[in-house]
């Protein structure tokens, strides 16, 4: 993830500042085109850029970004327009004297001098609105605020460039108004049409990956509007995923801890207050009543717990199971509804877990003799980040040859010993640990490790030794005579 660039050193050679200047010569911007979908906890940009190039077989283009925007994006992705395979995105360091960072994305194939294509950059962003005001009342607005740089930094010439940013609500407070943009525009440089405001279309950019352009031109911006959903956050997520063979069973349990980031609440509590505006449908958009999640088909056993207890305030529909490989359409969808509304500032503790057939994610293959199974890293909460996370996989007792693909890098990954009721060596456990994680990032690790046959055999013949030990203890037991005074028998 991109928070461990934050760990990179930034610092160039001059080799390295004049291949910077000799790759800027390689393209040209016919358009830049960013797109903000502003939300609660998350962010989605999408900005295109239309590509011409310069040179003979150019083949890298290099994506300029903010130092703040870099180290608040959680995932990204570059991708040629009407295609699905994403290209090749390397780190290249950040431009001499410059707080902006640069990324070098690899094309399919290098163009031909005058040849044109279409990129497409999608990052997802976290922890970047703030609400404003920071408390409400029960009854009251929930308004966001977001802050951003009004160019899109380039070390290209760009003929256009234009941002918009699009909320949910077509209720925005305030916008800000551009200055000092006279050079690249002699129109309006802000218009606002229901809920988008844009930002442009500026003209004749030149390249603005560099700090003389930052100080004469770059400037931030701020957009304040109305947000009606909750501001979701997981602070803390530790799931733990358990394969069994004897059951043919996956288990997985997600302990959470749910917080409510919109404003803090103003005042008391009112329960009667709630139960009018539900009654009435108009529930404050900063409280959050009750929240859907999806889950894989073909669960059972579902249980939902908090600190108190069970919570019996749920529903769920599960839809039919499928093996492995098989495209289904359904998911489990289970509503939960919390102990109590969880109101801005406010923590929800609670654990969620499952089992599921092992032949929906599991599978042996014949020529390597290893089981592959995958586990999803996350279960999506809508519209939540998950600031903290940790994924134990727990293998059967006596795995060996443990291997595993992440869909993307860990924090930090690690092998240990996991030891339950009726085990004698303890079963192999694979810990990965994440941080800012997205609905982006709601994808399987695959795991392949191997079980012998005297590993399968390993737990009967340990529950057969503990009775015999048992028996034999009983046997023994009743045969010895500890009596200290014996009554002598009577003679006839």
């Amino acid at each position: 993830m991109l928070r461990l660039w934050s760990a990179i050193p930034c610092l160039l050679l001059a080799s390295a500042a004049a291949a910077a200047s000799a790759s800027s010569q390689s393209f040209e911007n016919s358009a830049i085109v960013r797109t903000i979908d502003l939300g609660g906890s998350l962010v989605h940009v999408t900005t295109t850029f239309a590509v011409k190039a310069l040179k003979e077989a150019a083949g890298v283009y290099t994506i300029t970004l903010p130092e703040d925007e870099i180290f608040n994006t959680s995932w990204l992705e570059v991708k040629v327009k009407g295609k699905q395979q994403p290209l090749t995105v390397t780190y290249s360091g950040a431009p001499a004297g410059s707080k902006s960072h640069n990324l070098d994305v690899s094309l399919e194939k290098p163009l031909e001098a005058g040849a044109t294509i279409n990129l497409v950059l999608e990052t997802v962003q976290t922890h970047t609105t703030r609400p404003w005001p920071q408390q409400a009342a029960q009854d009251e607005d929930q308004s966001l605020k977001y802050e951003t740089s009004l160019f899109v930094l380039s070390p290209y010439n760009t003929s256009v460039q234009r941002t918009k940013l699009k909320s949910s609500s077509p209720r925005i407070i305030f916008y800000t108004e551009p200055e000092n943009v006279q050079a690249f525009t002699l129109e309006n440089p802000v218009t606002k049409s229901g809920s988008t405001v844009t930002y442009g279309p500026y003209s004749n950019v030149p390249p603005s990956a560099n700090q003389a352009f930052l100080d004469k031109y770059q400037q931030r911006v701020v957009l304040h509007y109305s947000y009606d959903y909750p501001v979701l956050e997981v602070l803390k997520l530790r799931r733990a995923a358990e394969i069994s063979h004897w059951g043919a069973n996956l288990n997985i349990q997600d302990d959470i801890v749910l917080h409510n980031a919109g404003p803090r609440l103003n005042g008391h509590f009112s329960r009667l207050q709630h139960q009018t505006q539900s009654f009435y449908g108009r529930g404050a958009p900063h409280v959050l009543p009750l929240f859907t999640v999806q889950l894989p088909p073909g669960i059972r056993n579902t249980y939902y717990l908090d600190q108190i207890g069970n919570v019996s305030t749920s529903h769920l529909r599960v839809a039919p199971s499928v093996s492995r490989g098989l495209k289904n359409a359904q998911n489990s969808v289970l509503e939960l509804k919390p102990r109590y509304p969880i109101m801005g500032g406010w923590n929800y503790t609670y654990t969620l877990g499952w089992d599921a057939p092992l032949g929906d994610s599991g599978s042996y293959d014949p020529n390597t003799g290893k089981y592959i199974v995958s586990i999803p890293v996350m279960t999506e909460i809508p519209g939540a980040v998950v600031n903290d996370a940790e994924i134990s996989i727990i293998l059967p007792e006596g795995a060996t040859d443990v291997d595993y693909v992440a869909p993307f890098p860990a924090l930090s990954n690690e092998i240990s010993t996991h030891v339950t009721y009726l085990d004698t060596i303890g079963r192999p456990m694979v810990i990965f640990k994440y941080k800012n994680l997205t609905n982006k990032h709601a994808k399987p690790i695959y795991v392949s490790y191997r079980v012998p046959i005297s590993a399968h055999l390993r737990k009967p013949m340990a529950v057969a030794t503990v009775l015999l030990v048992l028996f034999t203890f009983a046997m023994v037991a009743r045969r010895v005579d500890l009596t200290i005074y014996k009554t002598p028998t009577k003679k006839m």
